[in-house]
């Protein structure tokens, strides 16, 4: 109930519309209808096909708006987007030009709690960063009054916990461009872990996506932690207010020094070791082999991470984390191995630039199973990562024919397949597989041209494998 007599004393009487009906505004309509507040809920779908609280909703005074016209008219004091609706849609606009606030749950909960917020964004590697941040600072806290809670991206929508929290507690968010879009409230510190094309079926352009991710540090953020290897991380750098730290795994410190000047912390490696460098001093941070998760992307996660828990957490949790954590479920996780063959399902790799880095993290050359939905991504530089590092691709779902003929314009010698059934592309890659090689489903897609999400996607993947 606190956290509903917060969001009252935010709103007051408005009358309210919910655009979407998804796992983020499901609970927020709850503690609206406990507010008391004129709710009318916006959807594409026909409330039968929504979740089934729906209908008690209904029954508790909850207007719905449904079908293909779902957004054309909408009367409303506040407006609560759901991420995966464009801002610019028609009626969206006119009822802002008529005067109404357009939010988010999201948006909302950053004005609410009286929490420390530490925001990661990035193309890739964002919910690995999260959930170490998160188990860093949960380490740090153990047996004090503090408390640490991740959500975003992950985990359980917070804005019903927003009552719980003090000062003296950390939020941990993973924020994705979709909620960051119109963002008018930054963390306290931010990351930006890298920006590569993605989304690019959602955001009008490059550009678009980029001035997104970059509401992350834009409006009040302190401190910033960037990519130095990256580019567009460096670009934004330049008109950041926020103090600057930046992290790479392949640039030596004198190279970083050059492209960040400005950098308060620079994190680099040195003989195996994670080291910050700060006020023309060095200190070594956490051995490289002691990071029990593959590939050089999870050693600059470690980096990310620990920046912004610095001055928090201590080298020895740092250490203990990374000898225990064996990564984020859907995120290179070890499957089985059967008559000598392993099978590793990463189905969160939902972009060219995550299978790349997925490849890069494996000793061996994998069979990959690729391919989804399309989200308007080039495919070129995919290509050019499985005529490195692939021994052979299976392609299903919606973006095959896209990613075939990328591989044929890009000369890539292996062997091709293409088998548009999910499950049978599992089976076909088994089929091809011999004693001591590797299976990897890593899609570079979304999911939803044949799963609700990608967690879906590969809990089917695991179930298929497990059921040899």
């Amino acid at each position: 109930m606190l956290s509903a007599e917060k969001i009252k004393g935010r709103i007051g009487d408005a009358r309210v519309a919910v655009l979407g009906f998804g796992v983020s505004n499901i609970p927020l309509v709850e503690l609206l209808l406990e507010c008391g507040n004129e709710i009318t809920v916006h959807d594409k779908n026909a409330i039968e096909k929504l979740d089934p609280i729906a209908l008690e909703y209904e029954r508790a005074g909850v207007k719905f708006i449904t079908g293909e016209h779902y957004l054309d008219f909408i009367d409303a004091d506040i407006i609560f987007r759901s991420p995966g609706i464009r801002p610019d849609k028609d009626g969206i606009a006119r009822a802002v030009e008529n005067g109404a606030c357009l939010t988010s749950e999201m948006e909302l909960f950053l004005e609410l709690t009286p929490a420390s917020v530490i925001g990661i964004t990035g193309s890739d590697g964002k919910t690995t960063t999260t959930t170490l941040t998160y188990k860093l600072l949960d380490s740090a806290f153990d047996g004090t009054d503090r408390r640490v809670f991740v959500g975003g991206n992950i985990g359980a929508p917070l804005l019903s916990r927003v009552g719980e929290m003090t000062e003296r507690d950390i939020c941990v968010l993973e924020l994705s461009s979709f909620q960051l879009f119109t963002a008018k409230k930054s963390p306290d510190a931010a990351a930006i872990t890298n920006i590569s094309p993605n989304h690019l079926d959602w955001h009008e352009n490059m550009q678009e996506y980029i001035e997104a991710k970059a509401n992350i540090y834009r409006h009040g953020a302190r401190a910033l932690t960037l990519n130095a290897n990256d580019d567009a991380c460096m670009r934004l750098a330049e008109g950041a207010k926020a103090e600057i730290s930046v992290f790479s795994a392949h640039l030596a410190l004198c190279d970083i020094l050059k492209k960040a000047p400005r950098a308060k912390n620079i994190f680099y490696l040195e003989e195996g070791y994670i080291c910050r460098y700060s006020d023309g001093k060095s200190e070594r941070l956490l051995k490289t082999s002691d990071v029990r998760i593959p590939g050089v992307h999870n050693i600059e996660n470690y980096m990310t991470a620990i920046s912004l828990t610095l001055g928090i957490v201590d080298k020895d949790k740092i250490t203990e984390l990374a000898r225990e954590f064996c990564g984020v479920e859907h995120r290179l996780e070890f499957v089985r191995e059967l008559d000598g063959v392993k099978y590793y399902n990463s189905s969160i790799d939902s972009s060219p630039s995550r299978t790349a880095a997925a490849l890069s993290a494996l000793v061996e050359k994998p069979i990959v199973i690729c391919g989804g939905y399309d989200k308007q991504i080039p495919f070129e530089p995919l290509a050019s990562a499985f005529k490195e590092r692939a021994k052979a691709v299976v392609l299903t779902g919606a973006t095959s024919e896209k990613i075939r003929l990328a591989l044929e314009n890009a000369g890539a010698d292996i062997p091709v397949y293409t088998e548009e059934n999910f499950e049978r592309a599992v089976l076909l890659a088994r089929k091809i597989a011999s004693t001591g090689d590797t299976v990897l489903l890593s899609p570079a897609c979304a999911s939803f041209d044949a799963f609700k999400n990608f967690m879906e996607r590969g809990n089917k993947f695991k179930t298929i494998i497990n059921e040899f």
